[in-house]
């Protein structure tokens, strides 16, 4: 599974994320996804995503 792949990101998928004011230092968030965000099938940085909690990131690891 590739963070950066769009078809490898689903709802409901429990993933890491690196939020916008965490990019400087790469702390990441665990959630699961309620919606995707990045309209490209690829993106470089991961693709983002908006967690159930409310929090938009990128993802940078699919636990499952």
């Amino acid at each position: 599974m590739d963070p950066t792949n769009r078809d490898d990101i689903k709802p409901g998928l429990r993933v890491k994320v690196v939020l916008k004011k965490d990019q400087p230092t790469g702390e990441l968030t665990e959630g699961i996804v309620k919606d995707i965000l990045t309209s490209s099938s690829i993106h470089p940085r991961g693709i983002k995503v908006r967690l159930e909690d409310g929090q938009v990131g990128r993802v940078q690891e699919i636990l499952g």
